[in-house]
Parts: C-alpha cells; sequence; structure tokens
C-alpha cells in the first residue's frame, strides 16, 4: 500500500493575477456569505414573543443566568441568508457528481413521494404489530428482492449503513465460528490492499488481526499471495468485487472455495454491487455475507450520518445468525417479528440497532426496484458501467489510467503519472475543477495507486452531460501539461472560500462561533 501521503498546504496566493477565464463558463460557487452570528442586530425581531414569561424555575442551580446568545434578526434577513445559504450546495441535483466508490445517483422524485404517504411516514416502531401489517408487508417484499438479486437466502434489514451491515456480516461469522468451536483458534481475517477502510477497522473492532492481501498488476487480489496466506487461524476474508479499481476480480469463484476449503467465510463488501445488479448473483460466487447500500444501488439518498440503510445478505450456512428482529409471515396469514429467543430465534448473534431498520429507506428503495423491474435494473448496471468505459476511453489519451489494458466496471480510475513533472498534483487538479464547476471526484483512493483519482459517472447521466465533463477534464490535462501552474496551484479562485491548509484544519478545527472572533479560515 502506498503511504507517500498528499499535499494539503496551500501556496499562497497570487491575488494580483488577472483570473483565469473558466473552460465551461462556470464561476464555482457564487456568494460569500457570513455566519449568521455574525449579522446580529439587536433590537430586530421577526416574531413578537413576551418579553419574559412568568413562570417558577425548577432547574434550581442548572438555571440559565447569561443570555442564550442567538442573533436578532428580521424575518427578510433570516429567509435571505439561508436562501443564499442553499445556493452554495453542491449536490446531484445541481451537476454531475463524479466521486468514485460513493454513487451519487439521481434520487427519482417518486421514490420521494411513495416515502411521505402518510401510511408509511407516519408509524411508530413501537406500534403494535397488527397495526403496522402494511409496514411489514413492504419489508418482506423488500427482502424477498434482495434475496433474489443476490441469490441468498438470507437477509438482514436493521444494519444503518454500510459499515454497520459490514459489523453485521461479521459478527455473523464470529457467531457461526464460535457455534462449532473455531471462535478461538480462527483469529485472522484477510482483506486486500485495496478494501475500504471500513473493512480492516470492522475485523479490528471485533477483535480480529488483519492482514493485507497484496494486489497484483491488473488491480486484482494476488491469488498466489492470498492462497499462501490461508491456514486454519483465518476466520475469513473481506474482499470488494467490482473492487475499488473499478475492476471485477476475475478469481472470484477461486478465492471463494480457497476460503471454504480451509473452513473460513467469505465477506463480500457490497459497495459495488450496483455495477452487476442482474447481470451475476453474489450467492452464486461463494459469497456468504454481503451488505447492500441502499443508496449505491438503489437511489435512496445518502444518509449524510442518519438515516441510512445497509441491509445484509446471507448464505445458508449464515443465515440463522442473523440480527434479530425477523419478520415472519406473509400476506394471508399477516406477520410478525421474531424479537428473541424465546420467540425462536436461538441461533441470533442479537440485536444490531433499537429497531427494525429506516423505514423512509425501504420505502424508497422498494419503490426504485418495483419502477424499474428485473430489466430495468440490469440496465441501470450496464448504464452505468457503460458510462465509466466512455469516460475512461476518452480521457485515457491525455490521463493515466494504472489499468488500462481493459474494460473497468462502474469506475474508472486514473492516476497522477500524466502530471509528472508538471508541479502540479492531483489535490491541485482536482481544486481547478471547483472553478469549472464540478465537484472533484474522490482523491487518493484506492490507496494502491499514486494520486489517484476515481470517477464514478453514474447511469444518471446524458451522454451530453458526460461529453462536457470529459471536455473539461481534457482542458485541464492540456493545461496541467503546458505547466499552467497558477490555474492549479490557486485554485479555487472562484469558490467562497480559498484553498485552505488542510494539516490545521484537521489538527487545530474551529468547531464554534465565539463573539468578536473574525476567523476567515477553518484553522487557526
Amino acid at each position: 500500500m502506498l503511504k507517500d501521503g498528499r499535499p494539503t498546504r496551500p501556496l499562497p496566493a497570487n491575488d494580483s493575477a488577472e483570473p483565469f477565464a473558466t473552460f465551461t463558463g462556470s464561476r464555482a460557487l457564487e456568494q460569500d456569505e457570513p455566519l449568521i452570528f455574525e449579522m446580529d442586530s439587536p433590537g430586530a425581531v421577526g416574531v413578537d414573543l413576551p418579553t419574559k414569561i412568568a413562570a417558577k424555575t425548577r432547574l434550581g442551580d442548572l438555571a440559565r443566568h447569561e443570555k442564550v446568545g442567538l442573533p436578532s434578526l428580521a424575518e427578510p434577513t433570516v429567509v435571505r441568508h439561508y436562501t443564499r445559504i442553499s445556493r452554495l450546495n453542491y449536490g446531484i441535483d445541481t451537476g454531475l457528481f463524479p466521486l468514485g466508490s460513493c454513487t451519487m445517483k439521481h434520487n427519482p422524485r417518486l421514490n420521494e413521494r411513495m416515502a411521505r404517504l402518510p401510511g408509511f411516514a407516519d408509524l411508530h416502531p413501537m406500534q403494535p404489530v397488527s397495526t403496522i401489517q402494511g409496514a411489514l408487508a413492504l419489508m418482506q417484499r423488500l427482502k424477498n428482492w434482495l434475496s433474489v438479486l443476490t441469490g441468498m437466502p438470507g437477509v438482514a434489514l436493521p444494519p444503518g449503513a454500510g459499515a454497520h451491515g459490514e459489523l453485521c456480516g461479521m459478527m455473523a461469522i464470529k457467531a457461526a465460528l464460535d457455534s462449532r468451536g473455531d471462535g478461538i483458534k480462527r483469529r485472522r481475517v484477510l482483506a486486500p490492499a485495496s478494501a475500504h477502510g471500513t473493512n480492516p477497522a470492522t475485523a479490528a473492532m471485533l477483535g480480529y488481526q488483519v492482514d493485507e492481501i497484496p494486489e497484483n498488476d491488473r488491480g486484482r487480489v494476488d491469488l498466489e499471495a492470498f492462497k499462501a496466506m490461508l491456514g486454519e487461524d483465518v476466520a475469513g476474508i473481506m474482499l470488494t468485487n467490482p473492487n475499488t479499481c473499478g475492476v471485477f476480480e476475475n478469481d472470484i469463484r477461486a478465492i471463494a472455495d480457497a476460503i471454504h476449503d480451509i473452513g473460513g467465510f467469505f465477506y463480500c463488501d457490497g459497495a459495488n454491487f450496483n455495477a452487476i445488479v442482474g447481470r451475476v448473483r453474489p450467492g452464486d460466487l461463494g459469497v456468504d455475507a454481503m451488505h447492500i447500500n441502499l443508496h449505491k444501488t438503489f437511489s435512496t439518498p445518502h444518509g449524510g450520518g442518519g438515516p441510512g440503510a445497509g441491509p445484509v445478505v446471507f448464505s445458508e450456512a449464515l443465515a440463522p445468525f442473523a440480527p434479530i428482529p425477523w419478520i415472519v409471515g406473509d400476506d394471508e396469514t399477516g406477520f410478525d417479528l421474531i424479537e428473541s429467543n424465546d420467540q425462536g430465534a436461538t441461533t441470533s448473534f442479537g440485536r444490531m440497532k433499537g429497531f427494525h431498520g429506516q423505514m423512509g429507506m425501504f420505502t424508497r428503495a422498494l419503490t426504485y426496484i418495483l419502477s424499474h423491474g428485473s430489466d430495468g435494473l440490469m440496465q441501470a448496471s450496464g448504464d452505468a458501467v457503460l458510462a465509466a468505459n466512455y469516460v475512461k476511453a476518452r480521457l485515457q489519451d491525455v490521463m493515466s489510467a494504472p489499468f488500462g489494458d481493459g474494460p473497468c466496471m462502474h469506475e474508472a480510475l486514473f492516476d497522477e503519472s500524466f502530471l509528472k513533472d508538471t508541479g502540479i498534483t492531483t489535490l491541485d487538479f482536482a481544486k481547478a475543477m471547483i472553478d469549472e464547476g464540478y465537484h472533484p471526484m474522490t482523491m487518493y483512493f484506492p490507496l494502491v495507486v499514486k494520486g489517484a483519482m476515481l470517477i464514478e459517472p453514474t447511469e444518471s447521466e446524458s451522454k451530453e452531460s458526460l461529453d462536457k465533463f470529459i471536455d473539461c477534464l481534457r482542458f485541464l490535462a492540456e493545461e496541467a501539461k503546458n505547466r499552467n501552474v497558477e490555474r492549479f496551484q490557486q485554485a479555487p479562485r472562484f469558490a467562497p472560500r480559498r484553498r485552505l491548509d488542510e494539516t490545521q484544519a484537521a489538527r487545530k478545527p474551529i468547531l464554534r462561533w465565539r463573539p468578536n472572533v473574525q476567523e476567515l479560515q477553518a484553522a487557526e
């Protein structure tokens, strides 16, 4: 794994230099807006309230003796402030969002409408089961679809995100090993060098030693090196397929067979399942457990820390160890929740979450599935792969693709080789994209590629949208090769904030506003 790091400190800005004209005509984000606390205007009000409410406090020594410190503002000022702030947001509804390994795809409005239906939006998880039969039926239908699409019989809906799903899958593996008396001796988990960082973190959280599997020169697991690492102390492997280099692990069946031959389990990181939906079933590849990011594959909104959903599918060997609650029943007999050992969940490793999952995400995901159908889901995965290969094909003559000897899957990977001797880094290139009105791609990941630039266009973008994006990157690549260093090292010029010192921002972040202190940067 590469450990050379990346530049984080900005160069001094040359403010006297004439601003560059952008290729796209965009000028990044528009307005510089102060914090609402900095706009305080004593005496201004947006609503009339009693100056003092006559009530006896019961807080004792905890009662407040100073003002709350909220700003005083008129209603138009507040409305304009938050409207201007909203215009600074860049999201998938604003433009192309090329983050690799994140899958920023369009969220259909039909999904939002369904999630807001009173029958779903107004439910409470502590309602009697008899009053939520429709919700349980929806969840059961979603489970059936996930089972069919993956070829895996067990489905757990409670996990709240991808990393939470990883933990769920590995906890099921641990429970299965413990049940057969292997838990003590099997203390190693294998993970490729290109794995998402959450993979080794999850295994380590459960007390496993994580051993790194090297990559070969094709961006895939080195099969022979992997086999040499196997032994009776191995609990399993955590592998992403398609992997974070944007390619399919061709030896996936051999990897699965090898891990099963020594008594271990195969956990597959399902972050990139959206590239193969309808094309191949992970269960047919020998996978024992896999989480599914509903936002990546079935177009639910990104959680932003919550609410989210990362259901996990299990093989027949691991399904009995899935977390509670379990949904049982059907449309004819009605549905019920199995929530304890007394109800029959004797093999479950237990509960991972207070309730049954995230109903809003389930509703959105099932709506997406039903509105597309099996053929539409297969087309979506095919279009995502087609779009990524189109990007790669049109850029690899001006940018450098480390694994350019064949097609990619749903994301195109480039490295910094084309920037050699220009004085420009991957970070500089990405900052210049902001001036052109684009959110940068994923940078410096995967770690096995020096100066990585990982682009995932998804199936949401038209050819016209892709062509504009590609033409912009081609222009920037040519500018870099012409050593137009100022364009890159002083970018972004047109954003509300210039480039920050990322090292200081990480080590000495300013996390709160204080009166009478003017801070123009994110770090001291």
